[in-house]
């Protein structure tokens, strides 16, 4: 069978520049998504291109990803990015990729030693939320999750991430190798610190000596991360096919713009990402808040209201002049008050995000957005809405996007069809819905304390105005509901 690897690909492919045969595993990398291919993958891909050398990645994946490994393998590990601009698209062939390892094919011990080979210096990470194990209650490791518990009980043979990553440490401990970095390149608050508390929650309960060892030598720098990646449908990778001649099953479609910031923090150093664009600083926090609340904010937004009010994509909602309005005002006058960075121009940022939502070529469905929202509420919204319940100022949009998703998970659209709703909590939103008729809708869902605490449901002006923004969606619907507060 004709793959990548094995056909003459058209001109207009941009292909690795560098010797592939020099490339060792350098960085093991957790989660071979659709994100990393078209991120850290293919920033990596393009220090090699610039300068060649030995950073090469091995790709783990551990409960799925058997078929797209094995594709992966069929060629040579190379794959396809496809960037589809307003303007056109462009195709890049990625060879950063060494080898991958899964653990149906390969099994669970030959991925643990992989991480203990001496060269490696780095553990990347793009798991979800979910991956981490941790405890949003409290932020710690979640010793109830079944994987941690089997962890525990046999800690030489790890089922979860944070369990490989104290095994793979406390093996090149007992083996006298240098730590690597583990580097969290998931979009969620303080990727850095999730990360750090999840491994050092399972080194403690293992032994205080490897905790504490961990603790001084190994660092785990946070990152702020930025590209609109649909995942893959059957039309994008015909698309890319028809672009190589070939089909390619690992290619994905991303938008042009590609950012990346990184705490400059590595204990065994680091490929030379800064020659790609990317930003290495000291601290990364006002930047992950800036794009959480300013762009994952709005595309939260979009998702939840523009699925009610049927559209598809996001690009879809953008071409409706009062969802692009809300968008815009949402990202201005409710989100920008709330943050701390500064030397940043937020009007020329919020217009770019307009226009990258904007994109007619990148179909980034509203459903996919949608998807894990009570792991996102908190960060995208909810803590701004504590902002300004502290601060004063209008949070109305705020008020309809929580309103939006409380409406999308009831589980039922405004034609009356059924929503697929995914989400780490679905069975017990699912019981609180089924339990509640609509005028009680949000006080049940209020309930759910580990998206919305403990002090919002006691704050009379949250629940009212909550209230206030389920009625209008309620009685006039998402598109006529958002078209009210555009332009206020």
């Amino acid at each position: 069978m004709n793959t990548i690897a094995s056909v003459t690909l058209p001109d207009s492919v941009k292909r690795p520049r560098y010797d592939r045969h020099r490339l060792q595993s350098r960085i093991v990398h957790f989660g071979f998504g659709a994100f990393h291919r078209a991120h850290q993958a293919l920033l990596t891909d393009r220090v090699l291109n610039q300068q060649g050398g030995d950073w090469g990645i091995c790709e783990i994946s551990l409960f799925s990803g058997d078929k797209l490994m094995s594709d992966l393998r069929a060629q040579d590990h190379l794959y396809t990015v496809l960037e589809k601009g307003a303007d056109g698209n462009q195709a890049y062939l990625i060879g950063a990729v060494k080898e991958c390892l899964n653990a149906k094919l390969d099994g669970m011990e030959a991925i643990v030693e992989k991480f203990c080979e001496p060269q490696v210096a780095i553990v990347s990470l793009t798991i979800t939320e979910k991956g981490y194990c941790i405890d949003p209650a409290t932020g710690k490791l979640d010793t109830r999750n079944e994987r941690i518990v089997h962890d525990l009980e046999n800690p030489h043979q790890p089922h979860s991430a944070p369990g490989l990553l104290v095994e793979a440490l406390h093996r090149r401990r007992e083996r006298g190798l240098a730590p690597f970095t583990v580097l969290s390149c998931d979009n969620i608050p303080d990727n850095g610190h999730v990360v750090r508390h999840a491994v050092l929650g399972m080194a403690q309960k293992r032994s205080p000596e490897l905790a504490q060892w961990i603790g001084e030598h190994v660092t785990f720098p946070a990152t702020m991360v930025d590209r609109i990646v649909p995942a893959a449908t059957p039309e994008s990778l015909a698309e890319i096919a028809d672009a190589l001649g070939v089909e390619d099953p690992c290619a994905i479609s991303a938008e042009p713009f590609i950012q990346w910031v990184i705490e400059d923090n590595f204990v065994a150093g680091r490929p030379a990402w800064e020659t790609a664009g990317v930003q290495l600083v000291e601290d990364v926090q006002p930047w992950e808040q800036m794009k959480l609340r300013m762009l994952n904010g709005s595309h939260s937004f979009l998702a939840y209201l523009g699925y009610l009010a049927g559209y598809q994509h996001i690009s879809d909602c953008m071409q409706d002049a009062r969802f692009r309005q809300a968008a815009r005002q949402l990202m201005l006058k409710e989100q920008a008050p709330t943050l701390r960075i500064t030397g940043v121009d937020l009007t020329a940022y919020a217009d770019s995000l307009i226009a990258r939502f904007s994109n007619p070529a990148l179909k980034h469905r509203t459903w996919q957005i949608a998807m894990d929202g009570s792991q996102k509420l908190p960060q995208r919204m909810l803590e701004s809405i504590r902002w300004h319940l502290q601060h004063g100022g209008d949070w109305s949009l705020l008020a309809l996007g929580v309103a939006g998703w409380m409406r999308y998970v009831s589980g039922v659209d405004e034609q009356g069809d059924a929503i697929d709703v995914r989400d780490p909590l679905s069975e017990k939103i699912r019981g609180l819905v089924e339990n509640s008729p609509q005028e009680n809708r949000v006080e049940a869902l209020l309930s759910l304390q580990e998206i919305f605490g403990a002090d919002l449901p006691q704050n009379p002006i949250f629940v009212h105005s909550l209230k206030a923004a389920w009625q209008s969606l309620s009685r006039n619907g998402a598109k006529e509901a958002v078209a009210r507060l555009a332009g206020r």
